[in-house]
């Protein structure tokens, strides 16, 4: 695999980063296969999302890999960074009593995942 880090990033989710902080603080620092074991379980709506994004990261690395003529494993890769950020926020109104309007936020995130890939423990032993 090439010195570049591999990363995947999903723009303007409709899902709070609040939400969706919940479902990363779970999965960070995992491997690939034991955070979609675990998004795949999961009941929260942001997993479906997460999980895109994930799948991407996956998929950007094996791309960056046959580029450079190299190979990686995919068991081997890990999440060295997650971030979720606040995206821009859809402003909507809501009618209220006696003739007046109350202001909804409908909030956004952007989803920011980098991988790495463990080295392996077969070290060559000299004899």
């Amino acid at each position: 695999m090439a010195a570049t880090e591999i990363r995947a990033i999903q723009r303007s989710t409709r899902q709070s980063p609040y939400k969706m902080r919940l479902v990363v603080d779970e999965i960070r620092g995992k491997s690939v296969n034991d955070a979609l074991a675990y998004l795949a379980f999961s009941k929260k709506h942001a997993a479906k999302q997460i999980t895109k994004t994930l799948r991407s990261a996956v998929a950007n690395a094996e791309h960056a890999a046959r580029e450079g003529n190299s190979s990686v494993d995919v068991d081997a890769l890990y999440i060295t960074r997650i971030v979720v950020n606040e995206g821009p926020k859809l402003k909507r109104f809501m009618p209220a009593a006696m003739g007046r309007a109350t202001p909804i936020q409908k909030r956004t995130s952007h989803v920011e995942i980098t991988l790495g890939e463990k080295k392996s423990a077969k070290t060559g032993r000299k004899r």
